[in-house]
């Protein structure tokens, strides 16, 4: 079972969460306890100096005791508990507890090196207090001796009270930083889960043969131009579904009309329909039929070569005066049976051009074939070649039916034929300027067409030299 990326991140947040507060909750509140410890030791510390500073300025065998009072205030302000201590672990003075007549407070086992070389410990100080202290110990000195000691206790209640409210703010920061990350997860969700999860709703229907599908995103970054780019690719491949039926359609009818026309003398001829002085007639009409159908066949294998890159352009330096001269003479027929006259108008001294001459061949013949098929008769094609900056144009133009602009940018399409086209001429396969725009743009040439109904059609191309 595939896990969805929305829930991904659902689970990682949920998980870092639930460790972070772990955390915090134990070895945060472990930190947090230490830096307590050591801050207010060192606090208590630096306020044991400063009262044994005192006493040691006034100790010249003034009693201890008379400074009880003194402690008590001192205790009560700090929220600590003062204790003087003889070296002997008696209890001089204790600010937290004043001991009954004649009643002698004393430390068993007072030992100050057993507490360690720290300056604070932690713990019951030698079982004198039932509850945990941390104390700061801290000698009394006078006259290069040690006349006792000061002990300075908080209780551990305190501690943990700190540690408790530092762990609350903790708590309530980590609460916050969490919100805010909630809020960015909620707008990512919205900004890129719900996108994508329209995206891949895309994708499935695009699968699904459903090309007209359309993905709507509307965020501005990569999303958007991901979902525009599955907004194009569906409607490019729903022109080529499109091309594909129209294409089938297209073979369909240009192959079964002459196959058909094929048929019908055939079995005429067979069956003794068509007497046999007729016969020599609707033969050369089948004849006439399959060039047709063999012609469509090469024309396609040309465009399918082209489309698939088959055959790579074998460049060569020509002169394209003379390939204009051979092309224009091979119409040579065609153009006497309709009363045309190809006019050549060529610049002298041009470059060689650098290109197929095959297939630029075949763009010429194509080009005058059309102007043959769609002129008046008893009117003029002319065929130009010019220099212009760094290209060499060649112009085929006619004094023809012409193209009506609405129809202009279909010519390039495969298949297409103008209804005066079909009307006029059975033998095209609409595949010829398919073919010239293929093999220019192969050339990383440009070809333009410019048309007039009733007046004439040139097509104008260029190529390097």
């Amino acid at each position: 079972m595939r896990i969805r990326i929305f829930w991904k991140f659902v689970i990682t947040y949920v998980v870092i969460a639930v460790i972070s507060f772990v955390f915090i909750s134990t070895a945060g509140s472990r930190m947090a306890e230490n830096s307590i410890i050591r801050s207010e030791s060192r606090k208590m510390y630096n306020e044991g100096k400063t009262i044994i500073s005192l006493l040691s300025n006034r100790y010249a065998g003034m009693p201890f005791d008379e400074l009880t009072d003194s402690f008590e205030a001192v205790a009560a302000f700090q929220g600590s508990r003062i204790m003087l201590i003889a070296t002997d672990g008696r209890v001089i003075t204790d600010s937290g507890k004043k001991p009954a007549e004649g009643e002698e407070l004393k430390i068993s086992g007072f030992d100050p090196l057993a507490l360690g070389s720290e300056y604070y410990s932690t713990g019951s100080f030698f079982g004198y207090f039932p509850e945990k202290m941390l104390t700061v110990l801290l000698p009394v000195t006078g006259s290069y001796e040690i006349h006792g000691y000061l002990a300075i206790h908080v209780p551990w209640p305190e501690i943990i009270s700190q540690r408790e409210s530092v762990l609350a703010i903790v708590h309530k920061m980590a609460i916050a930083i969490f919100a805010i990350f909630l809020l960015i997860f909620i707008i990512q969700h919205f900004t890129v889960n719900r996108p994508l999860n329209r995206i891949i709703k895309g994708a499935q229907e695009y699968a699904a043969g459903n090309l007209g599908y359309r993905i709507e995103v509307k965020s501005r970054d990569e999303m958007q131009y991901l979902a525009d780019t599955l907004n194009y690719m569906s409607e490019e491949m729903n022109k080529v579904g499109e091309y594909r039926h129209n294409f089938i359609a297209n073979i369909s009818h240009d192959f079964r009309s002459p196959l058909t026309s094929i048929k019908g003398y055939v079995e005429a001829i067979a069956d003794g329909t068509i007497p046999p002085e007729m016969q020599n007639h609707y033969l050369e009409i089948v004849l006439y039929q399959t060039e047709r159908l063999n012609k469509l066949t090469e024309e396609l294998l040309a465009l399918n070569q082209v489309d698939n890159s088959v055959i790579l352009l074998n460049y060569s330096r020509f002169d394209i005066n003379d390939l204009i001269r051979q092309a224009a003479a091979s119409f040579e027929g065609a153009c006497g049976k309709k009363s045309l006259v190809l006019e050549l108008l060529l610049e002298e001294d041009l470059p060689e051009v650098k290109a197929d001459y095959s297939r630029i061949s075949q763009v010429l013949h194509n080009l005058i074939d059309n102007a043959v098929k769609f002129s008046r008769p008893d009117s003029i094609i002319h065929i130009e070649t010019t220099k212009r900056h760094d290209k060499i144009q060649v112009s085929v133009k006619d004094h023809g039916i012409g193209i009506d602009n609405k129809n202009l940018n279909k010519i390039w399409d495969r298949f297409y034929k103008a209804d005066e086209s079909r009307g006029r001429d059975q033998t095209g396969t609409g595949l010829g300027l398919a073919i010239v725009k293929e093999i220019i743009n192969a050339h990383n040439e440009k070809i333009t067409v410019v048309s007039t109904p009733g007046a004439g059609t040139e097509f104008v191309f260029t190529l390097s030299y």
